[in-house]
């Protein structure tokens, strides 16, 4: 088991880099916005499926796959930064939303699934074709690991319990802050495209960043 004081700087590392914003918060931060906030904690849920695949592959060792295979790495990083400018494309064309009312009729399960999933595959990718994400965890995670400690794949499954906690907790406050001030949003179409530029600018810049660093 890891000590108490190694977990607590663990995660105090982790509230940190959750707090710096990222394309995960800024497309929470939209979907939400634009689309209530099911279909905030829906792109979460995408988000989370992505970390643990991060976190099992970190522990499998695909991670030092990627750092000692450049072309692999910027295949992955490309196809990041293209899904990302692709996405904040798709937000800045995207029309003045319209939430529903409480008195609105009911959407059919089918209808209230398809932009559920839509979310859902969204933070998948968003997060997946992010090499950073998995370059990040595979740099993190081994520094708080002690063998002496006890077995180290037990370690890593507590640390990347962790991990998936915290960033759930990050992302639920941000769908639920979001969605909050979606009506009043709702009410004033120009800061609906104000918001719609920031999150879109947000997201293209990302992806510059991840293609030229």
């Amino acid at each position: 088991m890891i000590s108490a004081h190694l977990l607590a700087v663990y995660v105090a590392a982790l509230l940190v880099v959750y707090a710096v914003p990222g394309p995960d918060m800024a497309l929470v931060l939209q979907t939400s916005i634009g689309r209530g906030v099911r279909s905030g904690f829906a792109a979460a849920g995408g988000l989370g499926l992505a970390r643990a695949a991060h976190v099992t592959l970190s522990a499998c060792g695909v991670a030092a796959l990627l750092r000692n295979a450049p072309w692999l790495y910027d295949v992955v990083r490309y196809g990041g930064a293209v899904y990302l400018a692709w996405v904040g494309i798709q937000i800045f064309r995207s029309p003045v939303f319209t939430l529903p009312e409480g008195g609105a009729a009911a959407h059919t399960s089918t209808a209230v699934a398809r932009p559920l999933r839509t979310a859902f595959v969204k933070g998948l990718l968003t997060n997946l074709l992010n090499p950073k994400a998995l370059l990040f965890c595979s740099v993190l995670l081994p520094q708080f690991v002690r063998p002496e400690a006890g077995p180290v794949a037990l370690q890593m499954v507590e640390l990347g319990l962790v991990l998936l906690a915290i960033g759930a907790c990050f992302d639920a406050m941000y769908a639920i802050g979001a969605a909050r001030i979606a009506g009043w949003m709702r009410a004033h179409p120009l800061a609906q495209t104000l918001q719609r530029w920031t999150f879109s600018a947000a997201l293209i810049g990302f992806a510059l960043r991840l293609s030229l660093d």
